[in-house]
């Protein structure tokens, strides 16, 4: 049996607050979602004055970053040349969701929404930046 880490509450917490730190410090409201490796919710946040869409969209962003293993942005990319790909159950295929990796494993996906998609993605960087080290 193969033994991996998984992502918890206590890993997400500190993420959220790192991504939304970056949202206030651009002056960005944005929803910001994490979701576990099959795309399951773990943790959430609409900072006031988010587009309400943006809270689904988010979660959107998170677990298909998640489920697929890809940032969303490259996801974005093959669509221009296989428009196809947009019929693929569930995919957000836009900017401003990145998979969660600890070593080889993906343990899950952060998604943002709400600002320009280049600026989501710079929110979920630092969100994805405050993940907390492995523990043994």
């Amino acid at each position: 049996m193969r033994m991996k880490p998984s992502i918890s509450l206590a890993d997400a917490q500190p993420m959220i607050a790192a991504a939304r730190a970056e949202a206030e410090r651009a002056g960005w409201s944005v929803s910001i979602a994490v979701v576990d490796e099959s795309g399951v919710l773990v943790a959430f946040e609409r900072m006031d004055g988010a587009n309400p869409q943006s809270a689904d969209v988010s979660r959107g962003k998170a677990w298909t970053a998640a489920v697929t293993r890809l940032p969303t942005k490259a996801l974005e990319d093959v669509v221009k040349d296989r428009p196809a790909t947009l019929s693929f159950p569930g995919r957000v295929p836009v900017q401003g969701g990145l998979p969660i990796k600890v070593g080889a494993d993906c343990i899950g996906g952060i998604g943002v929404s709400g600002a320009a998609s280049k600026d989501d993605e710079q929110v979920a960087q630092a969100g994805l930046a405050a993940l907390p080290p492995s523990k043994p």
